[in-house]
């Protein structure tokens, strides 16, 4: 009879404890979610927070936390806690000078403003700071321990074979597509994309054109008003408002899109360019988030100054006028993805550096 000796050995010690305070589903969750799945493979974590954590068994409270971290880890070393947001980083420096956590504090900063102080009195408290790109690490008080880009669930987001077939099992006309994607509002700059599909279209008539996400009550009259001006334009068929979709139709949606523009006045990151690199669609973006660090100018797209109508009309024209050109543009942002923004090498990344402060 054999016996196992496994039964006996004592669980994996958790090593890092991630922040997860907010109830509202944001691109902040959405990134720490994706990053887990694979940190989880690499390191033992738990997940401080239930909101929208698929595996419960990774959740643990703050006053679990307290007790786990009184004490350190059994070779000496203190556990990491991460922190991606401001009350986050609260969290943070209650567990461990209030409760006397035996933590290491780790911020993650994606804004791009000055910080107040009293934001900058808690960034003094990190035992270390990541930038997500080189423009938010500008905006941070004293430079960042380590600059580490945001990555793409490359698996999710893949170019379909034939993008015209794709585009045209959607439904939504025309031979070919471009769109815009995320929350339908003005700051998202989707005046600057209708515009300029108003523009442009009427010289393409095989491009249809696509407003991908949610309208809020808020943002019906700025809609409404985009959709006056399609009308009057005779393009009330060619370019849609989708309305908020389930996520599951979203990478469909990019995998078939020739074209994706993102064109927000100003953003933390911006996941949107890299999910449209990822799925071979050539990408028209503004100077926000990290864009002008991912795009190379006329290989990957382009990117405009925010805000810049003239731009935008332009660099659209451009692009579309040569089909060929357009699909190279995917392929070689697909090939830059693969190989620079992969969320796994933004886990990795994550998890060795951790390992240097424990």
């Amino acid at each position: 009879m054999t016996t196992n000796t496994d039964s006996h050995t004592q669980p994996e010690e958790v090593e890092l404890i991630i922040g997860n305070s907010n109830s509202n589903f944001s691109g902040v969750t959405s990134t720490m979610l994706q990053v887990m799945s694979h940190q989880k493979k690499l390191i033992n974590l738990r997940i401080m927070g239930k909101h929208y954590v698929p595996e419960p068994g990774l959740v643990i409270s703050f006053w679990h936390t307290v007790k786990l971290c009184r004490k350190p880890l059994s070779n000496g070393k203190w556990r990491i806690f991460h922190a991606r947001r401001v009350d986050e980083m609260i969290q943070g420096v209650i567990l461990k000078y209030v409760f006397g956590a035996k933590i290491k504090l780790v911020f993650s900063s994606a804004a791009q403003r000055k910080r107040s102080g009293s934001t900058k009195w808690l960034t003094e408290k990190m035992d270390a700071v990541i930038a997500v790109s080189q423009r938010s690490a500008s905006f941070l008080h004293k430079p960042p321990t380590m600059v580490n880009p945001h990555g793409v669930q490359i698996d999710n987001y893949r170019p379909a074979p034939d993008k015209q077939a794709a585009w045209q099992a959607l439904g939504y006309g025309g031979k070919s597509g471009i769109g815009i994607l995320g929350r339908v509002r003005k700051q998202k700059g989707v005046h600057l994309f209708v515009e300029a599909c108003i523009q442009v279209l009427p010289e393409l008539p095989e491009v249809n054109a696509v407003v991908v996400g949610a309208i809020s009550s808020s943002n019906q009259d700025f809609v409404d008003g985009l959709k006056d001006k399609i009308k009057q334009a005779g393009l009330e068929g060619r370019i849609t408002f989708t309305g908020e979709l389930p996520f599951e139709q979203i990478p469909p949606i990019f995998s078939a899109l020739s074209m994706v523009s993102a064109l927000s006045d100003n953003e933390g990151f911006g996941l949107t360019v890299l999910e449209a690199m990822s799925c071979g669609a050539a990408v028209l973006a503004t100077q926000a988030g990290a864009w002008e660090e991912i795009i190379r100018q006329g290989k990957d797209g382009y990117v405009v100054p925010v805000n810049d109508q003239k731009a935008v009309t332009e660099k659209m024209q451009l692009m579309l006028s040569d089909t060929e050109k357009l699909a190279e543009m995917g392929v070689t942002g697909q090939k830059r993805v693969e190989e620079n923004y992969r969320v796994e090498i933004e886990a990795k990344n994550l998890v060795d550096f951790f390992r240097t402060l424990q």
